[in-house]
């Protein structure tokens, strides 16, 4: 019952494949492009057939050649044979011109020639026009004078020495068999000439030709076969090994460091087995000294971290106290003190950084989640940062379409991210204009953070999420960034199931947008804002007053709002 189960299925797709035959160039096409085997096999049977037809075909034609022109040959000798015999029997016969004897005369000489020639299709015809009462009427026996072309008759009565033969069609009980005419004259005693036409049908040289044909064409049909099978084996005999070859180059690629190739023999490929695996053992070894390498360095950083907390904290207080105090200080110590104050909390942030990228690190970074309104928080975010955008001298706007409504997101981590855009954004902007974007779509919502600065080229863009790197080494910070930020709010991004991504061009600035999903699924379409601003993208003449944001009426849909920085 299981067997006729899968044997019905099997049927059933067939059909199915058969019945969609306008999918067949292109299954071939796919076929043709990933698969080695099947692109060998139909180069080599192609090529195979193509040999085979060009010598076969080149074989039929001269079998027909010979064929024909030997029975040309044995036909022109019978008719010379019999003409020439019966040309003797006229020379010497004396008739006296008695009509009766030159009937005599030439019913002889058909018989003859008739016995001799052999065929019993002759026609002669007087070739003079002067009228004469003993010279014997024209005749036709078996061959009919519509047969004969007048281009035949007329080179036989131009030339009494030369025969002339022609091809043509002769009519049998199926139809019509290829034939051949010949003619030659004759020369009667006291009548003049005659122009005799013997005609020979090739029905056996054309089916002997038919024979030869589909034998050949039999006979090639099965090397095409034959070599195709052979062409198989073979072809399968080297596929196979360089098949499992990728399949298993495939799966290490992929992570999986365990698989090796079967080695068998001595050959080449036994060789490149050999080769590969240990290859693959090479990798091995080496990813796993990797890893262990980056495990210890994650530990480290951790361990370092965690152990400089203590003394940091001492060293902050200390610095608090000095700062508090550097008023009764001199000059010099008062700068000092003001120093080891600002670089005591930048090296508090820096140590921060590194517990958190440590975290992601070694993956134990857990969402607090809550229904957060992104458009208040870019308000929040922006106004926490008004008196350092002041002193920077950027105007920073709040443009938001959407984005009201309360989203799942761990507020404190995108908070943590839009500050450090939007620092940033201050920081390269310039002294420009910075337009901060919030809209949402049904399926995510995003804030983009534009500045019109200087810009970076686009192998700066690829690397600006690097940890510690910088497109311009040379310039200074005036935030104090570690160079781990834009690195974390990726992490924080990617925690979350969205985006951040980057664009940014020489002389027109940068955009950051971060995309984050309403249900918690992963983005499966286009961000509710475009990364690349394009042509039609703000421009500092185009960029307007804006009006603080407000929550849309209950209900409503949420609408374009400003907002102030």
């Amino acid at each position: 019952m299981v067997s006729q189960t899968g044997t019905a299925s099997r049927l059933r797709m067939w059909r199915g494949v058969w019945r969609d035959w306008r999918s067949w160039p292109r299954r071939i096409a796919h076929t043709w492009r990933g698969s080695l085997r099947f692109r060998t096999l139909a180069v080599t049977l192609g090529l195979t057939a193509f040999a085979i037809l060009g010598g076969f075909v080149t074989m039929a034609l001269a079998i027909q050649n010979d064929l024909f022109e030997s029975r040309v040959q044995q036909v022109q000798e019978a008719v010379g044979r019999a003409t020439a015999s019966t040309q003797r029997t006229l020379y010497a016969a004396q008739v006296d011109g008695d009509a009766a004897a030159l009937q005599a005369l030439m019913d002889t000489a058909i018989g003859s020639m008739t016995r001799q020639a052999g065929t019993d299709m002759i026609a002669g015809f007087r070739v003079s026009n002067e009228p004469s009462v003993i010279a014997p009427q024209d005749f036709d026996g078996g061959l009919d004078v519509d047969m004969i072309t007048e281009g035949l008759r007329t080179a036989v009565q131009r030339d009494a020495d030369q025969r002339w033969w022609q091809s043509i069609a002769l009519p049998s009980g199926d139809g019509t068999v290829p034939g051949i005419v010949v003619g030659q004259q004759l020369i009667f005693p006291d009548v003049g000439a005659y122009e005799f036409y013997f005609a020979f049908d090739l029905a056996s040289e054309a089916q002997t030709l038919r024979f030869v044909q589909v034998t050949l064409w039999l006979v090639g049909a099965g090397l095409v076969l034959l070599i195709g099978a052979i062409s198989w084996v073979v072809v399968r005999t080297i596929t196979v090994p360089i098949a499992q070859a990728a399949e298993t180059s495939a799966l290490l690629a992929s992570g999986d460091l365990g698989v090796r190739l079967p080695v068998r023999g001595d050959d080449e490929f036994a060789t490149l087995g050999r080769s590969f695996n240990a290859m693959a053992d090479s990798i091995e070894s080496q990813i796993k000294e990797l890893a262990e390498l980056s495990l210890v360095q994650q530990r480290f950083v951790s361990d370092v971290s965690h152990e400089l907390r203590t003394p940091l904290t001492t060293i902050r207080l200390a610095s608090d106290m000095l700062n508090d105090q550097r008023e009764n200080f001199d000059g010099t110590t008062a700068r000092a003190a003001e120093l080891l104050h600002a670089q005591v909390q930048r090296f508090e942030v820096l140590l921060t950084d590194l517990l958190e990228i440590s975290r992601y690190d070694a993956g134990s970074v857990q969402l607090e989640n809550e229904a957060t309104s992104l458009a208040h928080l870019a308000e929040d975010v922006i106004a926490s940062m008004q008196q350092l955008s002041e002193q920077h001298g950027n105007d920073v706007r709040l443009v938001a379409p959407g984005g009201y409504s309360p989203v799942d997101m761990d507020p404190r981590r995108v908070r943590r991210v839009v500050r450090n855009l939007l620092g940033n954004a201050i920081e390269h902007g310039e002294g420009r204009p910075i337009v901060v974007t919030v809209d949402s779509d049904q399926n995510a919502v995003a804030i983009g953070v534009r500045d019109f600065g200087l810009g970076m080229s686009a192998a700066d863009s690829e690397r600006v999420f690097d940890r510690f790197w910088r497109a311009d080494p040379s310039r200074k910070r005036t935030i104090g960034g570690t160079g781990l930020g834009l690195s974390i709010a990726l992490g924080d991004a990617r925690l979350h199931g969205g985006t951040l991504a980057v664009w940014s061009e020489l002389g027109r600035g940068t955009n950051f947008v971060l995309t984050l999903p309403r249900h918690g699924q992963p983005l499966g379409g286009a961000s509710p804002i475009p990364v690349d601003p394009g042509e039609d993208g703000a421009a500092l003449d185009d960029i307007g007053l804006t009006q603080p944001i407000a929550v849309p009426p209950s209900g409503g849909r949420e609408r374009t709002k400003g907002a102030g920085s």
